[in-house]
Formats: structure tokens, C-alpha cells, sequence
């Protein structure tokens, strides 16, 4: 190991992991929010799309939970993408207070557009990155959310 990963908790804030991973979150989104500038849309409005084009029409609640975004934003993004014409709000039959969203078919066009650009920029960023690392990192970023989850809940209890 090289003196600066034995070092890294020594290191200053500009070395540590954790600022690393901040930066290189940065520029997935930055990558793919330039690239899918070419199709009009931003990372937050592809994933809306491609999920619903997986899975299916379902509530603006549950889209916002799977994104990890807010409900307002999501609300703003639904809100940008419908008057596109790519997604449409409907009452839930099951509970009329809450709000389904589904795609259009120019909505479904769009996504298998959306899904051909991630596969592009996902093989190049995984070029280098054999199979076991990416399933190391999987492991490791996995495991740091689940800390981060349990330091959130233990700052946020009553009591500490």
C-alpha cells in the first residue's frame, strides 16, 4: 500500500475517501447530465423516466423514495417532464388523493433513448474496472450508506 492509503485517515480533507467519493459522484452526474443533454433531459429526469419504463406507472411518493430525492423536487421534475408530454398524472385507483404517474408513448420513446446512452457511458466508465472490483466497490459503498444511515438515526434520536 502506498504511505498515503496508510496515511488516509491522516490526510487532509482534499485526500480523504470520503472527498473522493464526493467528487467522483460529481462527475457521474456531471458525464451523464452532458450527455443526456442530447435528448433534453437531466440524470433526475431519466431515472424518473427509465423507472417508470421498467416498472411502470406508480405514485410521485414511491418515485421520490427510489430516487433518494426530495418530494418538491420530484414534484418540479414530474411537473417539467408533463408539460414535455412525456409523463402524464392520474388519480391512484386505489386511493384518490394520491397521484399515479405514468409515461406517454412519446415518454416510452424517450426512455429507450435515455437507456441507450446510459449503456454507452456506463461501459465507458466501468473501461478497466474488472467484474470483482466492481462487485468490491458495490460492497464498500453498500456498507458506507448503511453507516451513514445509522449515524444519521443515532444524531436524529431523541436523547443524543
Amino acid at each position: 500500500m502506498s504511505n498515503l492509503t496508510n496515511n488516509e485517515l491522516d490526510a487532509p480533507p482534499w485526500l480523504r475517501v470520503e472527498s473522493t467519493l464526493m467528487a467522483t459522484a460529481r462527475l457521474v452526474r456531471e458525464a451523464f447530465d452532458q450527455r443526456l443533454q442530447a435528448i433534453d433531459l437531466n440524470l433526475t429526469q431519466a431515472s424518473l423516466i427509465a423507472y417508470i419504463a421498467e416498472f411502470g406507472a406508480t405514485t410521485q411518493s414511491h418515485l421520490a423514495d427510489h430516487l433518494g430525492i426530495g418530494r418538491a423536487a420530484i414534484g418540479a421534475s414530474i411537473d417539467r417532464l408533463e408539460q414535455r408530454g412525456l409523463v402524464e398524472r392520474g388519480a391512484d385507483p386505489d386511493d384518490r388523493r394520491v397521484w399515479r404517474v405514468e409515461l406517454t408513448d412519446a415518454g416510452r420513446a424517450l426512455a429507450a433513448q435515455a437507456v441507450e446512452i446510459d449503456e454507452v457511458l456506463r461501459a465507458e466508465l466501468r473501461h478497466g474496472i474488472g467484474r470483482e472490483e466492481r462487485q468490491a466497490l458495490s460492497w464498500v459503498l453498500t456498507r458506507l450508506q448503511q453507516n451513514l444511515t445509522s449515524a444519521i438515526n443515532r444524531s436524529t434520536s431523541p436523547g443524543t
